[in-house]
């Protein structure tokens, strides 16, 4: 993972400061105090690592801080998706994508989406992805 990626925890956090805009430590420790069975102070750490990594950002107001978010929701899906995707032999990534659809509930408007998104990739296709591994990695090449 890299250093300035989100933890599964740290996700947590964010999508409670998506969802309102701006908020309070107080407020994010209250959603995800029953949800995640976490004390205040777990919490103000995870906000104080979201603050160092640049994913929120702090407004001191009288004696309470406000946190915002400085990156979308959106572009940390895509950070983190990408990331999985690297992960994987390039010739697996098609797998991974089938499972994640696979074990999802979508929506008839997801679906169509999805349906179009192929259906233009599919032009472009290429016959057979190539390997990018290192040897060693994978084994594409022992097949």
């Amino acid at each position: 993972m890299q250093e300035n990626q989100i933890t599964a925890s740290e996700w947590e956090v964010m999508r409670v400061v998506w969802a309102n805009k701006q908020t309070t430590s107080k407020y994010i420790s209250e959603v995800l105090e029953d949800k995640m069975n976490w004390k205040p102070a777990t919490t103000k750490t995870l906000i104080g690592r979201l603050v160092k990594k640049n994913k929120l950002s702090t407004i001191e107001e009288g004696r309470k801080y406000l946190y915002s978010p400085q990156v979308t929701e959106q572009e940390c899906i895509q950070e983190s998706s990408k990331e999985v995707l690297q992960q994987v032999c390039s010739q697996k990534r098609g797998a991974v994508l089938y499972q994640m659809i696979e074990g999802t509930t979508l929506s008839i408007k997801d679906i169509e989406h999805l349906q179009k998104l192929l259906e233009m990739k599919k032009r472009s296709a290429p016959k057979m992805i190539q390997c990018e591994c290192t040897p060693g990695q994978c084994d594409c090449s022992l097949g």
